[in-house]
């Protein structure tokens, strides 16, 4: 006879064992310490869903995806879109800055392409050009988190109006978000930023092909002793990722997986971050989308790491160049002018490549990833209208949704 409760467990179960496999082979394959870490042809031909519609007047709240898929293609897609930066503690963000230029190859020492800053934060003199701060601390709704708002200078509380943080460290779980300073258009379906949560101070991100994001920070073991393992997600997992832009102007966090275009796989950049408290020094890097995997929740990581040391003070970030190849690094030689040479940039990547200091051996300095070629018609349409999806809330990290569509087809006929 049919049994929810057992079906339940079940699934329970099921989703632990997958886990701890999945777990189990991450960890032997996540082991070697890397200088510089690089996808190389990244960008693919895909497609996404938007949100259409958003009805929040009460906790069991709508969202409609659109039927009509955005079509994207072409070098660093779906990341060549405009992108939000976001923020997890402990961390305390000294600088940031995003540059574009015309043209950067990774592969040409001799380039000689100029780099311009767009954007630019430092906490010592408390300036920001075209920057604004947020987080997800406005209005709360069930099915959609907590609404995106202007943050004070503590990086955390609720502002009612646009302010520059002070030098500040943030804590385990706690989180915050820089945009341009452009705001969009009203909400709606065809508008520039689209469709977008109600109320929400609503910016654009950072656009570009061949970009380039710089970040001087301090990522310390967490001192709040009333902070737990047990009681606090995301406990001493500092990170720092990008989004597709539309994702916090939407639900960054929400219950209703249709609330936002994550899992149709409109991108997730994940620049430094650690995944789990026993590699507390470890630096990940990972992709979400569908170059070449069906698992969004996975991703495409990168299974070196580059080292987390928590009492200094670490430059370095991302550069995404005109060939398809994304480069994380940390470098101490790191600057964040107003223009930079690529001749200065190369120079970055050359001297973290061979820091000695690291004791990482020549074999391991660069751990490269090299992506699936992808094509239409190689992959589905729509991922949005994959097999049913269940949330699986991930604590304070970012909100992935997973497949667990096999498991609970078998986990249905074992009851009978």
């Amino acid at each position: 006879m049919f049994n929810v409760r057992s079906l339940v467990s079940i699934l329970l179960l099921s989703s632990s064992v997958i886990k701890s496999v999945s777990s189990a082979d991450s960890s032997n394959r996540w082991s070697n310490q890397a200088n510089v870490l690089e996808y190389q042809n990244l960008g693919y031909e895909g497609s996404f869903r938007l949100v259409s519609s958003i009805d929040s007047k009460n906790d069991s709240c709508t969202c409609v995806l659109n039927e009509d898929t955005v079509p994207f293609s072409g070098t660093n897609s779906p990341f060549d879109g405009e992108v939000s930066v976001h923020i997890r503690g402990p961390i305390n963000l000294q600088k940031f800055a995003f540059f574009t230029t015309d043209s950067y190859s990774s592969s040409d020492a001799s380039s000689n392409s100029s780099w311009t800053r767009r954007a630019y934060y430092d906490s010592a003199s408390s300036s920001a050009e075209n920057v604004t701060f947020l987080g997800n601390v406005g209005d709360y709704v069930q099915c959609l988190g907590h609404a995106l708002q202007y943050v004070d200078e503590d990086a955390t509380s609720a502002s009612t109006e646009s302010k520059v943080i002070d030098d500040v460290t943030i804590h385990s779980n706690e989180e915050f978000i820089i945009m341009s300073n452009l705001t969009c258009e009203s909400s709606g379906w065809g508008k520039n930023c689209g469709v977008y949560r109600d109320g929400i101070p609503a910016y654009h991100g950072y656009d570009g092909t061949t970009k380039m994001f710089l970040f001087q920070f301090e990522a310390p073991m967490e001192d709040d002793t009333t902070m737990t393992v047990n009681n606090t997600a995301s406990y001493n997992m500092p990170a720092i990722w990008l989004l597709n832009a539309h994702i916090p102007r939407t639900a960054q966090y929400p219950y209703n997986p249709n609330c936002s275009c994550w899992n149709s796989g409109c991108g997730e950049f994940d620049i430094f971050e650690v995944l789990n408290n026993t590699e507390s020094t470890h630096f990940f890097t990972t992709i979400h989308d569908y170059q070449g995997t069906d698992d969004i929740e996975g991703g495409l990581p990168i299974y070196g790491w580059l080292e987390r040391t928590p009492n200094q003070v670490m430059k370095g970030g991302v550069v995404f160049d005109s060939n398809g190849v994304a480069t994380v690094f940390i470098s101490s030689d790191t600057t964040f002018d107003d223009n930079l040479s690529s001749t200065d940039l190369s120079n970055w990547i050359s001297s973290a490549t061979s820091n000695s200091s690291t004791g990482v051996s020549e074999d391991d300095e660069v751990d490269v990833r090299t992506l699936a070629t992808v094509t239409a018609a190689s992959t589905s349409s729509s991922k949005g209208d994959a097999a049913p999806q269940f949330l699986l809330l991930n604590g304070g990290n970012n909100s992935y949704w997973t497949l667990f569509s096999t498991t609970l087809l078998c986990a249905f006929f074992s009851l009978f």
